[in-house]
């Protein structure tokens, strides 16, 4: 049998690190190469996480690898943010963790004093959210071919009875909310690997979003249809991904999304668009109108939804499109990433 590769390589002859910036070079990989490639019914729900039912239980299961530069940053550190990242995925799914697995592919030369203040920090992190890291490998590779240490985490979570999530579930009148300001991770991360100083110090957002979703969905369970992170790709990409999966259309409104204004003077020095900007301790809620103002409160109780704003709406036009309502009441469309933005940042 002759494999042929289904993305043209007069196109793209070599992997771009825009292939791995989660927006449309990093759906094209998915959809031309690992989709049909691995096809089978689990994968093609293309969720945070697979969906496993299991002696009548259905378990999430998740993985992610971590390669952000630098390793330790303003809110954290390579350690934290891999556990965070994981338990989050699972969290999208709808699950409370059970238990992860940590791979560290470490570079020589990687001071022994910085490896244990990583695996302290991952150690903290898990013990917050109550899950144990129960099993791994360790791999240590040439000095100059590992960029200090990469980490690969995955989770398994038992998701409860009642609560369906996944990206398809969106559907006209539904109500899309976030629990928080967005791009401060990616504007952090940006601050630090340039050597750029502001007023204030900006520092990632970085956390874990297991107790604030099961906040949400005790309140609204089977409402809530949709859970997405929008880490790379930002949360532009992201409700692409959900608009096309879905088939619908979604609406937001620019004066209602949550924006620091360091952040967005941050934005606007580096020419950056915050809507594109990558997210760590953020989520999206797509929910059922009757219950978007309870599911606001709620965030709004919680340490990490005090921002929490309703920024838009699903609806049955222009089916895969996201578009923006401007503040001076224009639109335009809303598109996924379609380069590398922030390299190296989660």
């Amino acid at each position: 049998m002759i494999l042929q590769c289904p993305i043209p390589i007069n196109d793209y002859p070599s992997v771009l690190m825009a292939h791995g910036g989660g927006g449309r070079l990093t759906q094209m990989l998915i959809e031309r190469m690992f989709q049909p490639t691995f096809a089978n019914p689990t994968l093609e729900t293309l969720h945070d996480g697979a969906i496993l039912e299991v002696n009548g239980s259905r378990l999430a299961f998740s993985t992610d690898s971590f390669t952000i530069s630098p390793l330790f940053f303003p809110g954290g550190d390579i350690g934290s943010l891999a556990v965070h990242g994981t338990v989050n995925d699972l969290a999208m799914c709808g699950a409370q963790p059970l238990a992860l697995s940590s791979g560290f592919i470490i570079e020589e030369g990687l001071p022994m004093e910085q490896l244990w203040q990583i695996v302290q920090s991952m150690q903290q992190a898990a013990q917050t959210v109550g899950v144990p890291i129960v099993t791994g490998d360790t791999k240590v590779v040439d000095r100059g071919k590992g960029d200090g240490l990469y980490i690969n985490t995955t989770g398994l979570g038992l998701i409860p009875s009642g609560v369906n999530i996944a990206p398809r579930r969106a559907q006209p009148g539904d109500v899309v909310l976030i629990n928080g300001a967005i791009a401060v991770h990616g504007i952090a991360i940006m601050s630090v690997r340039e050597g750029l100083e502001f007023e204030t110090t900006l520092a990632s957002d970085s956390a874990p979003l297991v107790d604030i979703v099961a906040q949400i969905l005790k309140v609204a369970g089977d409402k809530v249809h949709v859970l997405r992170d929008p880490t790379r790709g930002g949360l532009s990409s992201t409700l692409n991904e959900i608009a096309a999966q879905a088939g619908v259309g979604i609406h937001l409104q620019e004066s209602t999304i949550p924006i620091a204004e360091d952040v967005r003077g941050a934005c606007e020095l580096l020419g950056f668009d915050p809507l594109y900007v990558a997210n760590e301790g953020k989520f999206l809620a797509i929910v059922a109108r009757e219950v978007a103002e309870m599911v606001l409160t709620t965030m709004r109780a919680h340490p990490l939804g005090q921002e929490a704003a309703i920024i838009g709406e699903v609806v049955a036009d222009a089916p895969g499109k996201v578009l923006l309502r401007s503040r001076i009441g224009g639109w335009r469309v809303v598109d996924m990433l379609s380069g590398e933005q922030l390299p190296r940042i989660c």
